[in-house]
């Protein structure tokens, strides 16, 4: 089984789908754990040990800033975690619309051109997606057009097969929606890790205030400053960009059902005939063309 066939049939179970997500938070986690333990945190602590020197030998100087020393702090790093993890989650779900999108230039039904497809036909066309494999069997297109014809079949009414159409539409819409939650969820939770990190900082500085009176060192007071700003710089700009990205991830599902209802109107119910009158009638048409 190729990988992106296990990824669609992972992603159809959605127990195995929560699992993978926790599993690819955890090693975000210990891989940006590692990189923070190897090199962030080391550079910083030599950037400032540089800096500092420099400030003694030149009251003049002024300090340059450093990204490391920015996103050194704990709260950054939680939001860099949040910001990896969720791009990661958005292209598994890019890449599951992608295979779904696919089935749109596929020949499904499977039809010759000019056929119809008549109410007692409706069950052999439900077994040709029952053929299909499971990760495809789980998809939009395939659910809205078995919806239709298992309609079609029931009522022998194309009014009601293109109104559960619709209404399928609707249905993998929300679907599509809700599959996005914790996507949503690290939206809302990068801003929140950072105002962790501005508390915490302007807790520092508070408390480190009334030594600060009594000394002529102020390093206590501008470290718990500058992890205040630090935090709330490197969250608010991380959840720009994720924001972004889930925007696109959602127009590219609503797009995907756009365009699954209208490839459901050209293809199977424009072909449906409630009897062999019309079946005969179109054969005309063609005719005369």
């Amino acid at each position: 089984m190729q990988i992106s066939d296990w990824l669609g049939v992972l992603q159809t179970n959605k127990t195995l789908d929560r699992f993978m997500s926790i599993a690819l938070l955890l090693l975000v986690t210990l891989v940006i754990q590692i990189f923070y333990a190897v090199h962030v945190r080391p550079s910083a602590e030599q950037w400032s040990v540089e800096q500092q020197a420099l400030v003694n030998a030149d009251p003049t100087y002024t300090p340059t800033r450093s990204i490391l020393v920015i996103i050194a702090e704990p709260e950054p790093e939680a939001s860099i975690i949040v910001t990896v993890w969720a791009l990661l989650l958005a292209a598994l779900r890019v890449s599951h619309a992608s295979r779904s999108r696919k089935l749109l230039e596929e020949d499904i039904l499977q039809l010759q051109p000019g056929s119809c497809i008549l109410p007692d036909d409706a069950r052999d066309h439900l077994r040709r997606f029952d053929q299909l494999p499971q990760h495809m069997r789980e998809t939009v297109v395939p659910r809205v057009l078995k919806s239709a014809l298992k309609r079609f079949g029931a009522t022998r009414s194309i009014q009601d097969a293109a109104t559960t159409v619709h209404h399928s539409c609707e249905i993998e819409a929300t679907r599509l929606d809700s599959e996005l939650s914790t996507i949503r969820f690290a939206v809302w939770s990068i801003p929140a890790i950072g105002f962790v990190g501005t508390v915490r900082g302007l807790g520092e500085a508070l408390e480190s205030a009334q030594f600060v009176l009594n000394s002529t060192n102020p390093a206590a007071l501008t470290s718990g400053l500058g992890l205040s700003f630090n935090s709330t710089f490197t969250a608010l700009t991380l959840c720009i960009l994720v924001m972004y990205v889930f925007h696109e991830l959602q127009l590219i599902h609503d797009r995907l059902v756009l365009d699954t209802e209208q490839y459901a109107e050209d293809e199977l119910i424009s072909r449906l005939r409630t009897d062999a009158a019309g079946i005969t009638r179109q054969l005309d048409k063609m005719q005369l063309r």
